[in-house]
């Protein structure tokens, strides 16, 4: 009997049956992604239809201005907390404190340009963002440590310092709002590069990258490996303990710039106010895209696509003229309906099943006998 040795595939193609799962990957994400981008278009109808003009772009002083110009630019920091939390939900976990370490990152940065004696300077904001940048990671390296190290569940881990953030940020800003005046600081919500809002290109770039290392690396593959089953990764010699950590490290981070975003788009921070409920509009967003919560695999354009249906959301809501305190409500209400068009379950619910005819019947007829 010969044995068949079998050729390896180069890295550059794919195998022949590494092909018919990429193909089937590819289709489930697209059918993932089906309904988010259908109530996407259906809000921008809604808004169309409030608001004639709410597609018009103009260009003044060489930069575009308009209704998705708004909403390209408030999406940002949604995108990036967001972008954290994809990641964080993929391996199981939960990051509660987005939120949190947004103002805190915000109260230091303003502080620090606040007390400098070059308030105004470029300097001044650029060592001030990223001081609150390596605050950031500290944090994100804390949530990392009670997660992974000492194996405290993540929603509860994450809610100490979502209550504790709070208080840090109260500390650093003395309980007071502090406001700055740093142009250099405040275009990075007003700014625009190409008639493009600068917030925007950050969160597209911090987009890109991410998805460039989590795609083209081995990055992506264990990330989902360690929220499919953390067990079997780490028999296998995946450190599950050092891509948990990591994936919180990132999540601060995100949260940290979006944070910076926020109090640049004020020119000042309210530790009570800075990034509240941004959490939820981050899980939201995440699992709209498609990403489930119980980890595994997920999808960055389908959270991208999530956090821009977020923004317009709220967009929508005030532009259709509903009240202030139903706002709440109206955007769960929408957020559910969508959450339930894409699950399987649900559709095959609400389908209507065709009746089918009835089968003849196989018996044998019975014949009448002679009188």
């Amino acid at each position: 009997m010969t044995d068949t040795l079998t050729r390896p595939t180069p890295s550059g193609s794919p195998g022949p049956s590494q092909a018919p799962q990429r193909r089937l990957r590819a289709s489930s994400s697209t059918k993932a992604l089906l309904w988010p981008v259908l109530a996407l278009v259906v809000l921008l109808v809604v808004n169309v239809v409030a608001t004639p003009s709410f597609f018009d772009l103009r260009i003044q002083d060489g930069h575009l201005f308009g209704p998705l110009v708004d909403i390209a630019r408030n999406s940002a920091p949604v995108m990036l907390v967001a972008l954290g939390m994809t990641l964080v939900i993929a391996t199981r976990g939960i990051d509660l404190s987005v939120g949190a370490i947004a103002a805190i990152a915000g109260a230091v940065a303003c502080v620090h340009m606040a007390g400098s004696s070059a308030e105004g300077a470029f300097a001044t904001a650029a060592v001030g963002c990223f001081t609150a940048l390596a605050v950031c990671l500290v944090l994100g390296l804390w949530n990392g440590f009670l997660v992974s190290v000492v194996g405290i569940q993540p929603i509860i881990a994450t809610l100490v310092l979502m209550v504790a953030g709070r208080g840090l940020a109260q500390l650093v800003t003395d309980g007071q709002i502090t406001t700055v005046n740093n142009d250099s600081f405040s275009n990075l919500a007003s700014g625009f590069v190409l008639a493009v809002p600068l917030a925007t290109v950050v969160a597209v770039a911090v987009v890109a990258l991410t998805a460039l290392v989590t795609r083209r690396t081995a990055l992506g593959m264990l990330v989902e490996s360690v929220g499919i089953n953390p067990e079997a990764s780490r028999l296998a010699g995946v450190r599950s303990r050092t891509i948990i950590w990591t994936v919180y490290v990132f999540s601060g981070l995100c949260a940290g710039l979006a944070g910076l975003i926020i109090a640049a788009n004020t020119r000042s921070v309210n530790a009570n106010s800075l990034g509240l409920f941004i959490e939820l509009d981050a899980i939201l967003a995440v699992v709209i895209g498609g990403t489930s919560l119980a980890g595994g695999r997920f999808s960055i354009l389908g959270t991208v696509i999530g956090a821009v249906f977020i923004t317009t959301l709220a967009r929508t809501i005030t532009n259709v003229g509903i009240p202030s305190e139903a706002n709440y409500l109206f955007k769960a209400l929408v957020v559910v309906a969508v959450c339930l068009l894409q699950s399987p379950r649900a559709r095959a619910a609400l389908r209507v099943r065709r009746v089918r005819p009835a089968a003849p019947s196989s018996a044998p007829t019975a014949k009448a006998g002679p009188a």
